[in-house]
């Protein structure tokens, strides 16, 4: 049996203590905030003879060793092991908020330091330096404006795609709500005609019958629908090829609901039979 990693990272108040849990009840063994030092160690003690799944969580407490993982990563892919890696990132505005709330003070706070808002943004900034290299290398998760409940969803259907090719995931989010920070290409389709303004419209979800086929009635959003796919369609075997394990394709319109959702529905019935293919949608799943 293939031993099976799954590496969490991510800046402090991110969500990887609940991306942790989410991964114990999927049947994994978990280690929090282990040592980098003891990656290789650990993974080769859980390599034999049980051959399980394991999660671990590192963070910036192991700044000074934290440049040691991308390279750990690669060795353990060579000898044949299953490897994920994910990074949890949200807005620094978002992060400000929840360390407010909560009253925690931030890994890499200085005591000695009288304005502590100015010196919790500072700290988060230097953590996004630190784990900058960890970010390029990962899959990463904007956890900025989803519940508790969204990561653990996302996180489970993440894992249960297959590791050893592409995953293409399609977001669907309202722009008046802000950019996903962990997309790779944003499409914005807020010009297209808005079902919004539809009576009989406004209430329902791309997803229903009524508001696809007033979408598909004009031709701007055919001509949408096509122009993502022939960009996709030319570029994922290159980005394949490039060892990308996950691309993220956002889609925004106005308020998340309508236009975006659609355009995404389209899109997974379009590439999931070549490509490994999930599909969130940000504003509709919040509900």
């Amino acid at each position: 049996m293939t031993l099976e990693v799954v590496l969490i990272t991510g800046m402090s108040g991110s969500g990887k203590s609940v991306a942790l849990h989410a991964l114990e009840d999927a049947g994994y063994y978990c280690v929090d905030n282990l040592p980098p030092e003891l990656l290789l160690p650990f993974v080769e003690l859980e390599q034999h003879p049980r051959g399980r799944k394991v999660a671990i969580a590192m963070d910036v407490r192991s700044a000074a060793s934290l440049p040691l993982v991308p390279e750990q990563l690669a060795d353990l892919r060579k000898r044949g092991i299953s490897v994920r890696s994910l990074f949890l990132d949200a807005m620094t505005e978002t992060l400000v908020h929840r360390y407010s709330e909560t009253r925690r003070r931030h890994p890499l706070s200085r005591s000695d330091d009288a304005d502590a808002q100015h010196a919790l943004v500072e700290a988060i900034e230097l953590e996004r330096e630190l784990l900058g290299t960890l970010r390029e290398h990962a899959h990463v998760i904007d956890t900025s404006i989803i519940r508790s409940s969204q990561l653990q969803g996302y996180i489970k259907a993440l894992i249960s795609a297959p590791v050893a090719q592409l995953t293409l995931v399609f977001e669907s989010f309202a722009f008046k709500r802000g950019i996903p920070v962990d997309a790779d290409y944003v499409f914005d389709v807020r010009m297209l005609p808005n079902p919004h303004y539809e009576t009989g419209l406004r209430n329902l979800t791309g997803r229903d019958e009524p508001v696809a086929a007033y979408l598909q009635q004009h031709e701007d959003v055919r001509r949408m629908e096509l122009h993502i796919r022939d960009f996709l369609d030319f570029w994922l075997q290159a980005l394949a090829r490039d060892h990308r394990s996950y691309v993220t394709v956002a889609i925004g319109c106005t308020g998340g609901q309508h236009r975006s959702v659609f355009l995404v529905e389209q899109l997974v019935r379009h590439f999931s039979p070549v490509w490994t293919t999930l599909k969130r949608h940000r504003e509709l799943d919040a509900r």
